[in-house]
C-alpha cells in the first residue's frame, strides 16, 4: 500500500498550534490529527482514512460514536449536564446497580465513582489504607497505574514517570510480576512461574523487608497493560489470593485497560478463577467519556462519610455514556470480542511463522500483544524495528502502539468485524515487512 504523505498540510498547521500552547509532556506516537471516527475508521483533518487497531488506548470499547452512546450523551445533556456528587440523580445509581451486579465477586458490591483511571486507583489506595488500618503496599514491576503521585508509586513500567518526583508515596514494594517469557526467577520442582512469583513476595519480602501485618494491600493488574500485554500464569492469581487470606491483605485489581468486555469477559480476572477485594475501572467503561471507577466488597468500602469525595464523580453525562456502552457489550461485544480475538490470534500464529522477528504472541479478546525480538533463542528485544513497524503502520493507514520494550499492542473497538481484521493485519505484516528489509540493509 503506498505512502499516505503524512501528516499532510492541515495537521502540520494542527501540531503546529498545538506546539506552541499544550504542555510538551504528552507523549505523542505520530501526528495523527483527528477529524471524525466511525466504527474502527478514523479520518484525519486532511481527508486519510486509518483503521485503528489501539482503540484510543483501549477506551473506545463500542467503536468511534456508536448512534446509541450518541444519543444516551445526547438525551441526558438536554436534560442537565451536571448536579455534584453532593446529591442523587438516578443514572449514577443505575450504573453502580450494573457494576454490583457484573463484579466479580459474590459479595455485594459498592462503586465510588471517579473522572479516570488513575483516580479509581487513588481511591481504592486510601480505601485499603483506611480499612486495614495498615499502611504498606507491594505493587508490580512493568505495572502501570496512573500518573497521579499514589498511582505513579505503583507504575513502574518506566523510569521516567518517577524521574524528577521524589519523594512518592512512601510504603510500596515492588516485586517482578510473572512473566512467562522473560522470567527472572527461579522455579521449584511442580511450581508454576505464577507460584514462584507469589512464593518471593512471602519469603523476600514479607519475610525479610515489610512484615504483613503492615501489608495493607497488593495492587496487580489482572493482565499487565503498559508492561507487554503479559498474561500471568494459571497459578498465579490462585497463589496470590491464597497469600492474601492467610495475613489480612487486601487484593486489589486494576482493570483499566483489561475490564469492560475486553479479553472476552466483564474482567480479566475471571480467566483465572480468583475474587478480589477491590478492583478499579475505567478506560472503556464509557466509550471515551471520562468516568472511572473505584468497586469493593461492601465489607470493605466501609469509611465514613466525608472520607472522600469529589466534584465530578458519577457525572450524568458519562453514566449515560457507560449505561448505553454496557448495554452494547453485553449484548454483543463482549462475545466478539472473544471470537474476533481468537481469530486474530490464529492469523498472527500464521503471521509468526513467516517472520523470525516475533518472538511471541499472546493475548485473551482483543487484548493482544506481539513480542519483537532480535533474535528468538536469546530473546532480546527489538525496539527499534517495533518502534519503525508503528511508524510506518501509520504511514500506510494503520494505528497501532507499543508497549513492554518491543510489543505492539493490538485493542481496537471491541465492535471490530473480521473482515476489519483482516484488513488490518495484511497491513500489519506488509509494515512488518518492509521494517524488517529496512533493519538487514
Amino acid at each position: 500500500m503506498a505512502n499516505l504523505n503524512l501528516p499532510g498540510p492541515k495537521a502540520r498547521a494542527m501540531i503546529e498550534r498545538d506546539r506552541k500552547v499544550i504542555s510538551p509532556s504528552y507523549p505523542r506516537s505520530y501526528p495523527f490529527v483527528m477529524d471524525h471516527g466511525r466504527g474502527s475508521e478514523v479520518w484525519d483533518v486532511d481527508g486519510n482514512r486509518f483503521l485503528d487497531f489501539m482503540g484510543g488506548i483501549a477506551v473506545v470499547s463500542t467503536g468511534y460514536s456508536h448512534p446509541k452512546v450518541v444519543k444516551a450523551i445526547q438525551e441526558q445533556a438536554e436534560k442537565f449536564i451536571h448536579i455534584s456528587s453532593d446529591f442523587y440523580h438516578e443514572n449514577w445509581v443505575k450504573l453502580a446497580e450494573k457494576l454490583d451486579e457484573i463484579a466479580p465477586f459474590k459479595e455485594d458490591a459498592l462503586s465510588f465513582m471517579t473522572n479516570s483511571g488513575t483516580e479509581a486507583v487513588e481511591t481504592a489506595i486510601k480505601l485499603a489504607r483506611y480499612h486495614t488500618k495498615r499502611m504498606n503496599f507491594i505493587g508490580f514491576t512493568g505495572a502501570f497505574h496512573g500518573r497521579t503521585m499514589g498511582a505513579v508509586t505503583f507504575t513502574a513500567s518506566k523510569a521516567k514517570y518517577h524521574g524528577g518526583f521524589y519523594p512518592l508515596m512512601n510504603g510500596v514494594t515492588h516485586a517482578p510480576f510473572p512473566n512467562p517469557y522473560r522470567p527472572v526467577l527461579e522455579r521449584r520442582k511442580g511450581e508454576d512461574y505464577g507460584e514462584a512469583t507469589v512464593r518471593y513476595i512471602e519469603e523476600e519480602i514479607l519475610n525479610q523487608i515489610m512484615p504483613p501485618k503492615d501489608v495493607a494491600g497488593i495492587l496487580v493488574e489482572s493482565i499487565q497493560g503498559e508492561g507487554g500485554y503479559l498474561i500471568p500464569p494459571d497459578g498465579f492469581f490462585p497463589a496470590l489470593r491464597k497469600l492474601c487470606d492467610k495475613h489480612g491483605i487486601l487484593l486489589i485489581v486494576d482493570e483499566v485497560q483489561s475490564g469492560m468486555g475486553r479479553t472476552g469477559k466483564w474482567w480479566a480476572i475471571e480467566h483465572f478463577g480468583v475474587e478480589p477485594d477491590m478492583l478499579t475501572s475505567a478506560k472503556g467503561i464509557a466509550s471515551g467519556m471520562p468516568l472511572g471507577a473505584c468497586i469493593a466488597r461492601k465489607s470493605v468500602m466501609n469509611w465514613e462519610i466525608g472520607t472522600h469525595g469529589n466534584t465530578y464523580g458519577g457525572n450524568p453525562i458519562s453514566c449515560a455514556a457507560s449505561l448505553a456502552t454496557m448495554d452494547l457489550i453485553e449484548t454483543e461485544y463482549m462475545a466478539n470480542a472473544a471470537e474476533v480475538g481468537t481469530y486474530a490470534l490464529d492469523a498472527l500464529e500464521e503471521i509468526k511463522a513467516r517472520h523470525p522477528s516475533i518472538g511471541e504472541v499472546r493475548g485473551k479478546g482483543l487484548m493482544i500483544g506481539v513480542e519483537f525480538v532480535k533474535d528468538r533463542e536469546t530473546k532480546e528485544p527489538a525496539k527499534e524495528l517495533t518502534d519503525r513497524i508503528v511508524d510506518l503502520g501509520f504511514e500506510r493507514g494503520l494505528l497501532m502502539l507499543s508497549c513492554g520494550k518491543s510489543v505492539i499492542r493490538i485493542a481496537p473497538p471491541l465492535s471490530m468485524s473480521k473482515s476489519e481484521m483482516d484488513e488490518g493485519l495484511k497491513l500489519f505484516e506488509e509494515t512488518l515487512s518492509v521494517a524488517e528489509k529496512e533493519m538487514m540493509q
